[in-house]
């Protein structure tokens, strides 16, 4: 007999046996599926493992294409799915081992994803109504042996409940919007497979919204008058101080009053000195907006890399919303790790010689992961991965910085009584800066140290010509952040969701642009059913269930009942 522990993914199992033998861990196989022996204290121990979901919803008779559907169980994916049926010998596996053990402990990734995972695996394949759980944030062996050190004997009923109920009630309206939205455009003549659900409808929404209003745009017209000068060798740009002209004729006559003028005298000048502090810890969002600035690299793509850096040990876990590093992760022991990976040493060090670390971290937070942070272990990396892991790891050092001093420099011009103000910024004390290059993007415009009264040459005066313009198409990145400021979806399924709008065809291009198609969608949705994209009914949806995550709200009975 032995205890059976199950992971989530296959990485995850070898790097929990390496870190659990008390000697080195025997592998097998069955059926090509690699499994762990080892002992542990005076406990025999088998770690075996999944492949993310081997259990997925779907209807208990299949009866063609109708709609609602309401009566749906949890199936085995490869019974479901031909792209999963690699998933088949992997539940064989979990089955076979099972069978031998006499204690249960579910190690899969600590969210709601993941405890449906291990709840489903012990419930069905394994015959368990309980198990233990282990909890933890990084797969370093250290934080694994503690983590079945204190291993909760209990699974972790509040994120299943709350998990299971987000997949059902995300089947329930996918499948039943879908089947709807494709019947109607069959009806019409036309076939194509159609999808909308209740968080896609309102996401693809706001697209359309956006779309509508760049489409409604009407451009006015204004203009500016800008003098270009130059003292002491120094070039500087003003406009004058009304900035835009609605009116043309007013501005035509101010030009051709001044345009001729070689002469102009400071006015006025103001200094204004800037504290920058250094930026908060990533959480998941916060990591796919500045890869997709930095590197261009998708929102999906973003998740999908920082995960495997997970599993291969390099970050703590990559979904959570929390902008937080508590004090036990160890900051001096991860620092003093990473001084020993040879390019961040010198930054390393400079954050060792501090007396104090104290991190800058934000206001969000969330009850299972700390923000995301390097572990310290020593990656062999290249491409795109190492682009994300360089950018963590800059971006946990910068969050320890001293704060960066900014200075802006205001200068008031006068030509013949008219009056126009240039502005310059420049750092005065790098600060965090220095932690977080080359991924500092800030404008720096220096401007000369002039003197109240001074003469300045003007070299010219133009007329500028400009246009009102209409609100920025979103971007994959900035999407994602709207759909968290409007708490619409989770921080692991957003990225996905805009992936399934571009796979329908509703939206295309880096700037997101809605397509015909997709406004005609949401057009349709609109009129014959508003609850579905109605952003309010899936924010009501999102409190309960994190209410029921906290235990303040249990999922409906029936339908919802296992």
């Amino acid at each position: 007999m032995y205890e059976l522990i199950i992971t989530e993914k296959p990485n995850a199992a070898k790097m929990i046996a390496d870190a659990l033998a008390d000697g080195k861990p025997i592998k097998e196989s069955y059926q090509g599926v690699p499994y762990y022996k080892l002992t542990h204290g005076n406990r025999d121990i088998v770690v075996s493992c999944a492949v993310g979901h081997l259990y997925g919803l779907a209807e208990k008779e299949r009866k063609g294409w109708n709609f609602p559907i309401f009566d749906i169980e949890w199936k085995p994916v490869s019974e479901t799915n031909k792209q999963a049926e690699f998933s088949k010998k992997y539940l064989a596996t979990i089955k076979k081992l099972a069978r031998d053990a006499d204690e249960f402990t579910v190690a899969c990734d600590y969210d709601q994803e993941g405890s449906v995972i291990g709840k489903n695996i012990i419930s069905l394949a394994c015959k368990q109504k309980d198990a233990n759980r282990m909890q933890f944030s990084t797969l370093t062996k250290d934080e694994l042996r503690e983590a079945y050190k204190n291993k909760k004997l209990h699974l972790d009923w509040g994120q299943i409940e709350a998990g299971e109920a987000r997949h059902f009630l995300d089947f329930y309206n996918g499948i039943n919007y879908s089947r709807a939205l494709t019947s109607a455009i069959k009806s019409a003549g036309a076939f194509k497979i159609m999808s909308t659900g209740r968080v896609q409808g309102p996401a693809l929404k706001i697209i359309v919204e956006r779309e509508k209003e760049i489409i409604a745009f009407k451009s006015v017209p204004f203009w500016q008058i800008q003098l270009q000068g130059n003292i002491r060798s120094h070039e500087i740009i003003a406009l004058h101080k009304e900035d835009k002209f609605w009116d043309r004729a007013r501005a035509e006559d101010i030009y051709s009053r001044i345009k001729d003028e070689k002469k102009g005298v400071i006015s006025d000048t103001k200094k204004t000195r800037i504290t920058q502090n250094p930026p908060v810890p990533f959480d998941l969002t916060s990591l796919q907006v500045e890869a997709y600035k930095c590197f261009g690299i998708a929102p999906n793509a973003t998740l999908s890399i920082a995960q495997e850096l997970y599993t291969s040990g390099y970050i703590s876990y990559p979904r959570t919303s929390s902008q937080q590093l508590p004090h036990t992760i160890g900051y001096k022991k991860i620092i003093g790790d990473i001084a020993g990976q040879g390019n961040y040493k010198e930054l390393a060090d400079k954050l060792l010689a501090k007396k104090v670390l104290q991190p800058n971290n934000g206001k969000k937070t969330d009850p299972a992961h700390p923000a995301i942070y390097p572990t310290g272990i020593s990656p062999s990396l290249n491409g795109r991965e190492a682009k994300i892991y360089d950018l963590i790891v800059k971006r946990f050092f910068s969050v320890f910085g001293e704060p960066a001093i900014r200075q802006k420099i205001t200068i008031g011009i006068y030509a013949k009584e008219e009056e126009f103000i240039a502005t310059g910024i420049s750092t005065l004390e790098k600060g965090w800066h220095i932690f977080y290059e080359p991924y500092v993007r800030l404008e720096e415009k220096e401007m000369p140290d002039v003197n109240k009264g001074e003469d300045i040459s003007i070299i010219k005066i133009d007329m500028l010509s400009k246009e009102t313009q209409p609100p920025k198409r979103f971007t994959p990145a900035s999407i994602i952040r709207e759909l968290e400021r409007r708490n619409l979806g989770t921080k692991a399924t957003r990225s996905e969701i805009v992936e399934t709008l571009f796979k329908r065809g509703y939206v295309y291009g880096e700037s997101i642009q809605a397509t015909e198609f997709g406004i005609k969608t949401i057009e349709a949705l609109k009129k014959h059913g508003p609850a579905i994209i109605d952003e309010e009914l899936t924010r009501h949806f999102e409190i309960e269930l994190e209410e029921i995550r906290e235990d303040k709200k249990k999922k409906e009975k029936g339908q919802l009942q296992l």
